[in-house]
């Protein structure tokens, strides 16, 4: 699965990208998801479910795909 994820702010976190994405259903889920499957943001691993991420940042995620963030942020 690729997806963009379009936001309306200037970042967005990476526990939030996850739920906007429908790939958990709350936030308390992304620790518990994050410690169980890889996650790489631009080709780095990363497991901090407040990481940052901005425009054109991709994520890769074991056995789901990648997500790209598009911003419409001024």
């Amino acid at each position: 699965m690729d997806q963009t994820i379009t936001i309306d702010t200037e970042y967005i976190t990476l526990g939030q990208l996850l739920q906007e994405a429908a790939i958990i259903d709350s936030g308390g889920m992304a620790k518990l998801f994050l410690s169980e499957f890889e996650v790489f943001v631009n080709g780095e691993p990363e497991q901090r479910r407040g990481k940052k991420l901005y425009h054109g940042d991709e994520i890769d995620i074991e056995e789901t795909g990648r997500l790209t963030v598009f911003s419409n942020y001024p």
